[in-house]
């Protein structure tokens, strides 16, 4: 087993994930199979429990993993299937280690960081990197290791020490460390500067993880005379100096890095067999094709989290590959569901104003008016309400809480009535439920559980099975089967199959008692259900152009060359293609083409 350990330092979220991502690439191109592991220091046992605006999405493993978002990088870029373990925290270690000890199985030795926490987080890596991660069923051949944080932090200590640790003990010949840093450019000459990047390498050398390669971020490539005063001063050759600066799409990172002969440095570096990335002509084709458009498409996402993009990260990604399939540019338009709901003197005091950052701004000045303030919110819901009415088509993503609900309904009643295509997922295919409850179905009280749990009708329950006492890792999570229900649906024109696995996330479901009444005064139809037939899975509106709503998270399996099924729908329907069986085969046929892990393509099959 060879290890290729990438970590960073100056600042945090750098680009160490994509730079992993791509580094796995170049190694997958070359016919090596590739697994990836994050480390992330902090003490939480997952990231299950962490708001979007603290660290971003939390990505949902088949295994039901809640794992941090660079997970997702992996996945998308590599083409394989992690598990939970491939996520490793400060909280799994100790909790591992304090349970070995309650257990007695440390014999009465002191327990302390070295040996045993150290000698634990070896342990973790070495057997994750040997699990199978794709459908090959076999080993992989390399793992590549990303250190979240920064080199230095108190918190990742123990990680670098056994790192530092494994690299001894597997031996230098199996270990490669990249180093991820910031080349600032100030003033106005836009002199690119080294220092900080010679700071965070005399750190980590000094750890025992001299760095064999530099990744070096900027806005423009680095300069011949930066490389050289970075080889001379961070004792790595100048062609070890690598640039990654701003590009048009993050598919070329890879195609970057192999311009300038990292993927024979990694195989130096780790006494691999010399051989050729035959298949990165295929990743070149996909990553041209990400920048050639014949069209616009305009995408409304009406969520409670658009303060911070990398909340619904997985969703854009599902976005762009779907745009990338259609030769569409999917514009993305972020409207906060609170800016839907209609305006009124009472929304501007309260505890409401420490979730929406436009209120907070305009009420931190002094002198003010209350009156000004409302006049401002107005012109935000008017404004939120010409994007939404401009857009080609409406998402609602996932979530929890009431904050913006009543915004996210008005959007889902807009999209029914417009003929708009629309896309619910998870609590957007709930708020869809509410809105045809109430609105057509005549159950004016008709609520969510988790919104008012005294509501007279509730249209949406919380799962008998959930605990309700304990948050982390008890919802329903990963990988579940949904079966179509109707031949005749979107969903089995999308998916050509009466079977499919998708990845969820959630705590409520449809109230199983309401359903009949729901369809047949509703006029939806709940085309697909899991394995018992009881819990609603797919929600459609026949007669509308385009109305989905899934209670799983499609972006979650979405891949470049091989996008969403209902993201493919649904972006198909807003840039006005047709959805009948025809034009649905045609398209997926040329998405298969673009793939570029396709054994088809591989094969030559598809040119048959």
């Amino acid at each position: 087993m060879k290890f290729v350990l990438v970590s960073g330092g100056v600042i945090s979220g750098i680009g160490k994930g994509l730079t992993a991502s791509s580094l796995g690439v170049l190694l997958k191109c070359c016919g090596w199979r590739v697994t990836s592991i994050k480390i992330d220091p902090y003490i939480n046992v997952d990231a299950g429990t962490m708001s979007p605006f603290e660290h971003g999405e939390v990505f949902v493993l088949d295994d039901g993993g809640e794992v941090d978002l660079d997970l997702g990088n992996y996945e998308r870029f590599l083409d394989i299937n992690l598990t939970s373990e491939s996520n490793i925290t400060t909280g799994k270690i100790y909790q591992q280690v304090i349970e070995k000890e309650r257990q007695g199985m440390y014999l009465g030795k002191t327990v302390q960081v070295i040996p045993h926490v150290t000698d634990a987080i070896q342990d973790w890596i070495l057997r994750v990197s040997k699990k199978p991660v794709d459908d090959s069923g076999l080993p992989p051949e390399i793992c590549v290791i990303e250190l979240g944080g920064t080199v230095g932090d108190i918190e990742s200590m123990p990680f670098v020490e056994a790192l530092r640790q494994l690299k001894y003990h597997v031996g230098e010949d199996n270990f490669c460390s990249v180093f991820v840093s910031l080349v600032p450019e100030l003033g106005v000459v836009g002199e690119q500067k080294t220092k900080p990047t010679q700071h965070g390498v005399k750190n980590l050398s000094s750890m025992g993880l001299s760095p064999q390669l530099i990744v070096c971020r900027s806005e423009r490539p680095l300069l011949a005379e930066t490389k050289q005063k970075l080889g001379l001063f961070c004792q790595v050759p100048p062609e070890a100096v690598v640039s990654v600066h701003d590009v048009s799409n993050t598919f070329r990172i890879p195609l970057m890095l192999q311009e300038q002969g990292v993927c024979n440095l990694l195989i130096r570096s780790l006494k691999l067999v010399w051989r050729l990335p035959t298949l990165l002509e295929r990743w070149n084709h996909m990553a041209c094709n990400a920048d050639i458009f014949q069209g616009i498409t305009n995408i409304a996402v009406v969520g409670k989290y658009t303060g911070l993009a990398d909340s619904y990260l997985s969703i854009v990604k599902a976005l762009l590959h779907v745009g990338m399939s259609l030769h569409t540019q999917v514009n993305i338009h972020w409207i906060s569901a609170e800016d839907l709901e209609v305006p009124s003197s009472s929304s501007l005091s309260g505890n409401r104003l420490v979730f929406n950052k436009k209120f907070i701004m305009l009420n931190l000045s002094c002198g003010v008016r209350k009156e000004n303030s409302f006049h401002q919110r107005n012109a935000v819901y008017d404004k939120a309400w010409q994007t939404l009415s401009t857009c080609d088509g409406i998402l609602l993503p996932g979530g929890f809480g009431t904050r913006g609900i009543e915004g996210m309904l008005s959007a889902c009643r807009y999209a029914r009535e417009s003929n708009k295509p629309f896309l619910g997922i998870c609590l957007g295919m709930q708020v869809a439920i509410i809105e045809v409850a109430r609105n057509v179905v005549g159950m004016s009280d008709g609520n969510s559980e988790e919104f008012d749990s005294n509501a007279s009708t509730k249209v949406i329950i919380y799962m008998p099975e959930i605990d309700k006492l304990r948050m982390g890792g008890t919802m329903r999570l990963g990988s579940r089967v949904t079966r179509i229900r109707s031949l005749d649906s979107l969903g089995f024109k999308l998916y050509r199959s009466e079977i499919i696995h998708e990845r969820h996330r959630h705590r409520y479901e449809v109230n199983p008692q309401l359903v009949k009444d729901l369809e047949e005064l509703g006029n939806v139809a709940f085309t697909g259900c899991d394995e018992t037939g009881q819990r609603m899975e797919i929600l459609e509106i026949p007669k509308h152009r385009f109305f989905m709503g899934t209670q799983y998270h499609p972006e979650l399996k979405s891949r470049p060359g091989r996008p969403s099924p209902p993201f493919l729908g649904f972006i198909m329907a807003a840039s006005g293609h047709s959805l009948d069986e025809e034009s649905i085969e045609r398209i997926l046929r040329e998405i298969e083409e673009q793939n570029p892990w396709s054994q088809k393509v591989s094969n030559g099959e598809l040119n048959l």
